[in-house]
């Protein structure tokens, strides 16, 4: 029986392959993560057989990692789980150029801005994969075998074998070369660097697997191309398919703010309030994506879905899991005991006070002095318009402060809860939390 997920809270998140699966590449395509790729009865062969080295890139075009990237983090564990040994590349040397945008060029950050992010995505990249024991993960830097080369090398042993018509009708470059920004040689170039990068993990390592978003096939592509071409040999790709919510809209935005991997972007509350506000037409997809949950657990939740949406189990377990992934089960429980608490069903003041503090900053707030009339406090967090609004909530019974309801429009912020805060409610989901000035 699949675990209620009120049991599931203070679990530990273990992951683990769903073992109703004899070979990860038909779990894969279960769970919707084969959107393309290259032979699939030869990757089916392939990754049911003998532990094969395979890798997936991760540019540090900003210091952390987001959603998207998250899926092709998951789907490495996946392959590593079935025995596979992983690569993670960072790309130092490919982190400078940029791949090119449907729209416009990248601006290009500085050699010192690209050095700090490749450790910090670095250190997020080894959070998700084991590095222990005879399948022990290797993360690798692509600067390291281009930064040495010169360009005249790279032309004569790397360049010669691409050919600039097959380079034009990639994708990526014919969008852009359709577009008003059209393309620099900078940008152009790219993949020639990310079929390089195969080639030389294929040569080092003996990789002949590469995954990768759709958005990036041709990129992926150049790599099994170029192995072709040089070493005679057939190495192979799978691109994830880009994840779009039922509505059409973008996944991985809320509020037009990216959900960044790196805690100091995007808090674990924040993370956790995203999952639990996923739409019912979306979850089970999403579980699927972005939980180890097997196939029974999903279906249980998916038929919950069904007959008792009102209750949104498959939600609040897809946000613990993501959660717990991202930023471990202590934060993960942390976050769940703040979103009940300030919703109604636990105690505030039981609640450490950095993860307060976090929670209420997601929500409307405002600095206040000590013994600020609750009335004004109402009016500073938009809560309500006006003073004489902020009075009729009050004599309506509608404003609590701190969990306890405001008797009369007297009343003042005292700052009673842990870190010295307070939180205020206008009727039973608005809140706002109120941070004293000291």
């Amino acid at each position: 029986m699949p675990t209620d997920p009120s049991d599931a809270v203070l679990r530990a998140v273990t992951p683990a392959n769903d073992p109703s699966f004899d070979n990860v590449w038909d779990e894969l395509v279960w769970r919707g993560l084969v959107h393309v790729s290259t032979d699939e009865e030869a990757l089916r062969t392939l990754l049911g057989g003998a532990p094969i080295v395979f890798y997936c890139g991760f540019d540090p075009t900003a210091p952390s990692l987001h959603l998207g990237n998250l899926v092709q983090l998951l789907v490495m564990r996946r392959l590593q789980l079935a025995g596979h040994l992983p690569l993670g590349l960072v790309g130092g040397s490919t982190g400078l150029i940029g791949d090119p945008r449907p729209t416009a060029e990248r601006t290009l950050n500085t050699p010192e801005t690209v050095q700090e992010w490749v450790a910090k995505l670095r250190a997020q990249i080894e959070r998700f994969l084991s590095f222990e024991g005879t399948g022990a993960a290797r993360v690798v830097n692509n600067l390291d075998w281009t930064a040495p080369l010169s360009a005249i090398d790279f032309l004569r042993d790397i360049g010669k074998h691409y050919r600039v018509g097959t380079m034009l009708k990639k994708d990526a470059v014919a969008a852009r070369l359709n577009s008003e920004a059209g393309i620099s040689y900078t940008e152009f170039s790219y993949q020639i660097l990310q079929g390089m990068d195969y080639l030389e993990l294929y040569r080092t390592y003996g990789c002949v697997l590469q995954t990768g978003g759709s958005d990036q096939w041709g990129n992926l592509t150049s790599g099994t191309d170029l192995i072709h071409r040089v070493e005679g040999v057939s190495a192979h790709a799978i691109g994830t398919p880009l994840i779009t919510n039922s509505d059409g809209t973008k996944f991985g935005k809320s509020e037009g703010n990216a959900i960044w991997l790196d805690a100091a972007m995007c808090s674990p509350y924040r993370m956790y309030q995203f999952w639990l506000n996923t739409d019912d037409a979306d979850v089970i997809e999403r579980l699927k994506i972005f939980t180890f949950l097997t196939r029974e657990e999903i279906e249980h939740y998916a038929r919950l879905v069904e007959s008792e949406p009102f209750r949104r189990a498959a939600q609040k377990r897809l946000a613990h899991e993501v959660t717990a992934l991202v930023h471990g089960a202590d934060a993960a429980a942390s976050v769940i005991a703040a979103s009940e608490a300030l919703f109604g069903q636990g105690d505030l003041r039981a609640l450490d006070a950095q993860t307060l503090a976090t929670a209420l900053r997601e929500l409307p707030h405002a600095e206040v002095e000590a013994g600020t009339g609750v009335v004004h406090a109402l009016v500073e967090t938009g809560l309500v318009q006006s003073l004489s609004e902020a009075r009729r909530a009050i004599a309506q019974g509608g404003v609590s402060l701190d969990g306890e309801k405001v008797a009369d429009d007297t009343a003042v912020v005292a700052g009673s809860l842990p870190g010295g805060v307070s939180v205020l409610r206008r009727g039973k989901k608005t809140l706002a939390g109120l941070f004293l000035r000291n």
